[in-house]
């Protein structure tokens, strides 16, 4: 049976992101840590990975931005957006009074930091590898309280003291659906692209060459991260995600184009948008605008026309 590896253990947003990427028919395969699940797709024990890479509070997911750079590469083939909204899970019959330390990963543990001081400011706070981990921490007596995805709560056994915790009502974790390299999926007409583009090293401009390349064709550019390249201080990667898919001309050119700009170039995917938005192309960068001006220099380079460019 085919499988999905995701940032385990069980309980953790990861695993309702796997769950709501409607592949009913795999297995789920909890991992400890995001480049473990990875590393089941690199090395064939899974055929998926879920992982986190940006909450819209907290921002980039460091450890899968880097883990995605390097290594054999995986491509993304889906992504899936949750609210985050968390449980307090504490032993049976504890009340808040009770609880003197919570435990959380560090990102959920900056999001409910208003809610924490209001109504558990004299528990200390205590930084778990993930939001199900604490719940394990409450089991084995290491805390007595986790702050949790809310389907923890199914899996260890323990109370839900509060549900629906947040500081930011509208926040949001984007998770990616990653496979081995193959043929990506078909277009939809609401697409993204992803990329990580290792820039030439202390080249004046190069960024914004970059940039300028997506910006010619009408590729709008959804987000942009630098993390520093390991053990060469002032060299950074540059993580790219912007509308479109490869099939189309217009992004094609652009990768092209950034492939011939910069040292290195991985392709990260193009997969289908979470929200349904439309991808919309820029004024004469559609497939059809490519296709004219591509016959165009045909007709000059055979002598079939004046020059004439209409």
């Amino acid at each position: 049976m085919p499988s999905i590896a995701y940032f385990g253990p069980r309980g953790t947003f990861s695993e309702q992101a796997a769950l709501a990427a409607n592949r009913p028919d795999h297995t789920l395969v909890p991992e400890a840590t995001v480049p473990e699940a990875l590393a089941a797709v690199r090395h064939g024990r899974a055929d998926l990975a879920c992982v986190p890479v940006e909450n819209s509070v907290e921002g980039a997911v460091s450890a899968t931005m880097d883990a995605l750079a390097v290594d054999e590469p995986l491509v993304a083939v889906a992504e899936v957006v949750l609210p985050v909204r968390f449980s307090l899970l504490a032993r049976p019959g504890s009340t808040l009074a009770d609880i003197k330390s919570v435990a959380s990963h560090p990102h959920a543990l900056a999001q409910v930091q208003g809610w924490l001081a209001k109504h558990l400011s004299h528990a200390t706070q205590l930084a778990a590898t993930s939001t199900a981990g604490a719940a394990v921490g409450v089991l084995d007596g290491h805390c007595d309280a986790a702050i949790t995805a809310p389907v923890a709560a199914v899996h260890y056994g323990l109370d839900v003291l509060e549900t629906g915790i947040a500081d930011v009502d509208d926040a949001v974790t984007r998770f990616l659906v990653l496979q081995r390299p193959g043929t990506p999926p078909a277009p939809t007409g609401s697409d993204r692209t992803s990329v990580v583009a290792v820039a030439a090293y202390q080249r004046t401009g190069v960024l914004a060459e970059m940039l300028t390349e997506l910006a010619l064709r009408g590729i709008n550019l959804s987000r942009i991260e630098s993390r520093p390249m390991k053990g060469r201080l002032g060299e950074y990667r540059f993580y790219l995600d912007f509308d479109g898919h490869v099939a189309e001309r217009r992004v094609a050119d652009a990768l092209a184009a950034l492939h011939r700009r910069c040292h290195e170039v991985r392709f990260l995917g193009s997969y289908p948008k979470a929200d349904g938005t439309p991808t919309l192309a820029g004024t004469d960068n559609t497939d059809a605008d490519y296709t004219a001006a591509t016959d165009w220099v045909a007709r000059l380079c055979d002598g079939r026309t004046d020059g004439s460019a209409r």
